[in-house]
């Protein structure tokens, strides 16, 4: 039996640095052995079908691959589609009822707890919010993104340590989820 499964590719693509092309991103996940294979968006984000059951394994692959073949590491986090269906379903916003933009998942490779985020005072950055996840961070940012100085707290390196973290706009979270339904 396989399973569809997604890779998120962390940090190619950004302002013309680290250039995975989708195309040759896609050939070299046929290559691994992957089959239904199809990407979303320049920023790496690409499903496949495959018989491993080994999310760790895949990703490993997929990152020696990538190295071997642009010459540069790329983090990669793989997840099953139930996974992020289920992940899509607990958002503690109301993600239909905002635009794309306002909501965020960022997904890590290991369970995170809350004592990570202890130093940070929440308060201060309303209405901005944050929730965790199964392995995720939910993130809503009224406007955006861009202009948002929860997501600057919460990206700093000493919350982050020992973790891959990659983020998507809600629009892609849902899409991903339709991509990857069996």
């Amino acid at each position: 039996m396989s399973t569809m499964y997604a890779a998120l590719l962390r940090g190619i693509n950004v302002s013309g640095h680290r250039r995975v092309p989708m195309a040759e991103l896609r050939t070299l996940l046929g290559e691994l052995g992957h089959e239904a294979v199809a990407t979303y968006l320049q920023s790496g984000n690409a499903v496949f079908r495959s018989a491993s059951g080994d999310e760790g394994a895949l990703a490993a692959g997929l990152e020696r691959a990538i190295e071997k073949r642009f010459g540069f590491p790329v983090d990669c986090l793989v997840r099953s589609g139930a996974y992020l269906a289920g992940v899509a379903e607990a958002c503690p916003f109301p993600a239909a009822e905002l635009e794309g933009k306002q909501v965020h998942v960022t997904y890590f490779d290991k369970a995170v707890d809350a004592a990570r985020f202890a130093s940070l005072d929440a308060d201060a950055y309303r209405p901005e919010e944050f929730r965790l996840g199964d392995r995720a961070l939910y993130l809503y940012a009224p406007d955006g993104l861009g202009r948002s100085k929860l997501a600057v707290a919460l990206g700093r390196p000493a919350l982050n340590r020992g973790l891959v973290a990659t983020s998507r706009n809600w629009n892609t979270v849902v899409k991903l989820v339709e991509m990857t339904r069996d």
